[in-house]
């Protein structure tokens, strides 16, 4: 009977080892690049004027007051909080500046064509293609999975990508499932 009780003791020490994640071990995940739509909060310390929600404008612009029009899309909330901090030193000695994002209203892809709900959704993490089929309910019985292309503006200029999803499921040729960027679409002939 102790022996018994030594291999579950060894047993569950090797599972809570397992599910023990070193913070070296753990991939870093991108940092979250404000697009037009999402709202950030943003305040001073010590300066009761200086806290307010700020709009990302559809042309990727945000207001703040004394350190005037930022472009922010496409920077992270840490990109923001040092542009901001840097150009209100003109005014305050050692500004603590402290940006957080309060609301995601920019990043959207488009899943349309044979799926069971077409419809534009939202996204606040990476998100692949396959993801976002699953997101849309899946295909129709009739759609044409091999298929897929994937519509992305860069530029002005269109770019298309094909996908397999016959080979995705499989396994097969995983590169084409690719990272999403917001306002792709994914159709479904």
């Amino acid at each position: 009977m102790s022996s018994l009780r030594v291999c579950c003791g060894l047993l569950l020490l090797s599972v809570a080892r397992l599910s023990i994640a070193e913070p070296g071990n753990a991939p870093a995940l991108p940092a979250y690049r404000l697009q037009p739509g999402d709202v950030v909060d943003v305040s001073v310390w010590k300066e009761t004027d200086l806290q307010k929600e700020v709009l990302v404008r559809p042309d990727g612009g945000l207001s703040f007051p004394l350190a005037g029009e930022v472009d922010a899309r496409g920077k992270s909330v840490e990109e923001i909080r040092a542009i901001l901090a840097e150009r209100l030193q003109k005014y305050i000695p050692n500004p603590v500046v402290t940006v957080a994002l309060k609301q995601i209203g920019g990043n959207h892809v488009y899943v349309l064509g044979r799926v069971v709900h077409a419809g534009e959704f939202p996204f606040a993490n990476p998100l692949d293609v396959m993801q976002a089929i699953s997101l849309a309910g899946g295909t129709t019985p009739y759609a044409a999975l091999n298929d897929i292309v994937i519509l992305r503006r860069q530029n002005g200029r269109q770019q298309l990508f094909s996908f397999r999803y016959s080979d995705v499921a499989h396994g097969h040729d995983l590169r084409q499932n690719i990272v999403l960027e917001s306002g792709d679409t994914v159709v479904v002939p």
